[in-house]
């Protein structure tokens, strides 16, 4: 039996997320059996997340014996979920989702693989469709599990039952995470109630949500086209015709938003806020998140870029920071995009300004050197130069916006807040 179609990942290095679990060791399985007729290099992760005490230790080690007995590279990320839920104040689910997405995006982006494998499929798809819908999301919010940045979807269109079958037929083993039986999760609780509830009142009810999800992607994709042509941007901001049908009208306001740098923040109430602009008269305005505004001017609705700061200078802060030309994004996490540096490492009191006399920097990996000559020996024009942003304490500079982070700033073993900074350059 052949799990799935491995022709797309043809010459690939392959990082698969192994869990232990029935659907990771399945495709695990089949990457290792069938991944040489394609040319397909196999790594695996694992990622632990501190929840379940001596079982996940024991599911770690289960994973360890599955790659070492297969003679396959496996990185191992620990941390304490229920430790960053606390903190951050998300749930434990949540916390654990992003906690994956960084172990990814740390494979991807350090080049030990190009793409990473998880073994999510058919059923899971359904069922997050499901929470999505139950959630109010939107339209583009359907296309729930989506090949995107790298990790790809092997099993997307296989069934559980097909993977049972499968890990049956080969006759291999698995960890069995006991916390997939407790019905407090939300998730678990559609696995095991809902979505058998749904199958028995309508056979195929999980095919028809994903192939549902997957015709309102395509929708949207299409919607969104229609947003971008609509759009136009003129020397103070982005501008948006108010006579466009709402569907198309929402997405561009949405796209008008990160152009101004408003990419995460933003929620349907600010949508329908800057929506109600259009039954009002001209100079009416509606505030958004990161200090963006959007204004009724007309037949359009503005959305001015902020005042530039080129000639002082703004305190450094997790969020979007408007200075001079550029947007200047910064993150605790991991990122595929930006700068990646220790958020532990840069000191209180940093700042975002443009370059003065006498700054230094240390370049990654580098010795210190005025910025200056760090800027000509990086063949930046001094035009250019002179309007990089740069996040600073005193005349230390501890990131060339866009550009490098100093070597005090670097990711290492010690690092235990992991962050960004992403540059775009408004206009």
């Amino acid at each position: 039996m052949k799990l799935c179609d491995l022709k797309p990942y043809a010459g690939k290095r392959v990082c698969v997320a192994l869990s232990g679990g029935r659907d990771s060791v399945a495709l695990f399985h089949e990457l290792r059996t069938r991944g040489g007729e394609y040319g397909i290099v196999l790594s695996a992760l694992t990622c632990e997340h501190g929840i379940r005490g001596e079982q996940s230790l024991r599911d770690l080690e289960f994973v360890r014996a599955l790659c070492r007995d297969a003679c396959v590279p496996l990185r191992v990320f620990s941390a304490s979920v229920p430790a960053r839920a606390r903190s951050s104040g998300r749930g434990l689910e949540e916390e654990g989702r992003l906690f994956r997405y960084e172990c990814y995006a740390e494979v991807l982006s350090s080049g030990e693989a190009d793409l990473v494998a998880t073994a999510h499929h058919a059923d899971d798809f359904a069922e997050t469709v499901l929470f999505r819908l139950c959630r109010g999301t939107s339209l583009g919010g359907l296309a729930a599990i989506g090949e995107r940045d790298g990790i790809v979807r092997p099993l997307l269109r296989v069934t559980r039952a097909e993977i049972e079958r499968y890990v049956a037929e080969n006759g291999l083993s698995w960890t069995e995470d006991e916390s997939n039986a407790d019905v407090r999760y939300t998730r678990n609780f559609l696995r095991r109630e809902v979505i058998p509830a749904l199958e028995r009142a309508i056979p195929g009810a999980a095919a028809h949500l994903a192939t549902f999800a997957r015709g309102a992607e395509e929708d949207d994709k299409y919607l969104c086209s229609l947003a971008e042509t609509a759009l136009s941007e003129r020397e103070d901001g982005v501008c948006v015709p108010v006579a466009l049908p709402d569907p198309v009208f929402s997405r561009a306001c949405v796209l008008a938003m990160k152009k101004l740098g408003v990419v995460r923040d933003y929620t349907r109430a600010n949508v329908e806020e800057i929506s109600a602009l259009r039954r009002l008269q001209s100079g009416r305005k509606a505030s958004l998140p990161s200090g963006a505004e959007a204004v009724r001017e007309g037949d359009e609705i503005v959305f001015p870029y902020p005042r530039a700061q080129e000639e002082g200078e703004a305190a450094f802060c997790l969020g979007t920071i408007f200075f001079g030309g550029y947007a200047v994004e910064a993150g605790e996490g991991e990122s595929a995009e930006g700068l990646r540096l220790d958020l532990g490492a840069l000191p209180e009191g940093c700042v975002v300004r443009c370059r003065r006399e006498g700054d230094v920097f240390r370049p990654f990996g580098g010795g210190e050197k005025t910025l200056k000559k760090y800027l000509s020996d990086k063949k930046i024009p001094a035009r250019i130069g002179r309007q990089i942003p740069l996040v600073a304490l005193g005349k230390e500079i501890y990131a060339v916006c866009g550009v490098e982070i100093s070597d005090r700033i670097k990711l290492t073993e010690k690092t235990v807040r992991k962050g960004y900074i992403r540059t775009e350059k408004r206009r």
